[in-house]
């Protein structure tokens, strides 16, 4: 009979929660301690897992295979630093965190004390832990770090059903920044999308269901045939008196809005450009517009 590794949790929110009810649902991990800021979190991170025990201070820690630090960004290294004021670390425990941005480095007075290290970041939004946990199969998760730490991440994450792949520690701020555009910074498009819609005299509610289809079918357009050849519109079609219309008309509403509009039509004049079925002087005229 094959013994579970164990694992202690600082920091267990939302990620933190979905992935030690996977590793806990998937009999990969056991969950030993959690430990959040305070004991009432902790207790109801546990109840969610199904396992493991919420401790109130890193002195009650003790000693786990894997210690996973899921808490902010900005906590982190503070969390690595009382954890090596305990006597938990040593050869054999991997310590990693979860951040997208920050690397694996982070975690160096880990591993001055013995312990090999790693970052584990999933690409995914983890808004509902019940609903991640239920929809997970299949997500795509960054790993980096210390040879031994990031073979033991990569068997845990597939074995729940996650697609790991390398990502080089000096970029993980870019690779990182680009998952908060195409998820976070989407959200927030819609949201610019929604006021212009309500500004035109539409209901907040009218503008939703509007919005549904045309950014699904959107989305679809660009994984089925590329960003170039989904781009649709005026600069798709070179129509420059209709972007300079629209774009007049945001900026005597809006001016931030139209910062906008201005920034992401120079992304769209490059991809109607690739595209090559509008006329190139047009999309000159059109850029000079937006730059303007």
């Amino acid at each position: 009979m094959n013994v579970l590794k164990t694992i202690n949790i600082i920091g267990c929110g939302k990620l933190g929660k979905t992935l030690a009810r996977l590793w806990t649902d998937c009999g990969v991990l056991k969950v030993q301690s959690v430990l959040n800021r305070s004991r009432s979190s902790g207790t109801e991170a546990v109840d969610f897992i199904g396992d493991g025990q919420a401790i109130e201070s890193y002195a009650q820690l003790k000693r786990a295979d894997l210690v996973m630090i899921s808490a902010p960004d900005d906590a982190i290294a503070g969390c690595c630093d009382q954890l090596c004021h305990t006597d938990v670390l040593g050869e054999g425990v991997t310590v990693f965190h979860c951040s997208g941005a920050l690397s694996s480095t982070l975690l160096t007075p880990a591993r001055d004390q013995g312990a090999s290290i790693a970052g584990m970041h999933p690409v995914k939004s983890f808004a509902d832990p019940a609903a991640s946990v239920e929809s997970f199969a299949g997500t795509f998760c960054a790993v980096e770090g210390d040879v031994q730490a990031c073979e033991i991440l990569r068997d845990v994450m597939e074995q729940c059903g996650a697609v790991t792949f390398h990502v080089e520690p000096e970029m993980k701020t870019i690779y990182h920044a680009a998952t908060v555009i195409v998820c976070n910074y989407l959200v927030a498009l819609m949201e610019v999308g929604l006021r212009c819609f309500q500004q035109a005299g539409l209901s907040r509610e009218t503008a939703m269901e509007i919005m549904r289809p045309i950014v699904r079918e959107t989305a679809e357009n660009v994984f089925r045939l590329g960003p170039d050849r989904a781009l649709t519109g005026p600069i798709a079609r070179g129509e420059e008196s209709l972007v300079r219309q629209q774009c007049n008309a945001i900026g005597q509403w809006d001016e931030d809005v139209q910062r906008v509009y201005k920034a992401l039509g120079h992304f769209a004049v490059e991809l109607s450009t690739a595209q090559g079925n509008a006329d190139p002087e047009a999309l000159a005229a059109i850029k000079k517009l937006l730059t303007s």
